[in-house]
């Protein structure tokens, strides 16, 4: 069985980056707690999370063969919900989760640019 490093680095890309860019409009929605950036500079973790969303989306688009784009999609998506709406304050891990996960897929882009 192959672990593919770069497949579960854009998964978490994407879900990390879509539950940082999308808490804040569910913790006052909702009336969960939230952290110093969220509250003091919410411009900041929205544009992180979009940042991290977009580079997991970008290499989703790169992978589309054997549905590999698609799972990462879904995966990433399934990885928001999860930690977003049942862990509620594990999204401030996503403050460092998500640019790891991105920093994961530049570094796989730049070492191996013909792999992927």
């Amino acid at each position: 069985m192959i672990f593919d490093v770069l497949f579960y680095a854009a998964a978490g890309a994407f879900g990390w980056g879509l539950s940082l860019a999308t808490y804040r409009m569910f913790a006052l929605h909702y009336g969960w707690p939230m952290g110093e950036l969220h509250v003091n500079k919410p411009a900041l973790p929205v544009l992180l999370g979009l940042a991290c969303l977009i580079i997991g989306f970008v290499f989703a688009l790169r992978n589309r063969g054997e549905m590999g784009g698609w799972a990462i999609l879904f995966s990433g998506v399934f990885l928001s919900i999860v930690w977003t709406g049942l862990l509620r304050v594990a999204s401030q891990s996503s403050l460092f989760l998500a640019p790891g996960a991105a920093g994961l897929i530049i570094l796989g882009w730049v070492l191996a640019p013909g792999q992927q």
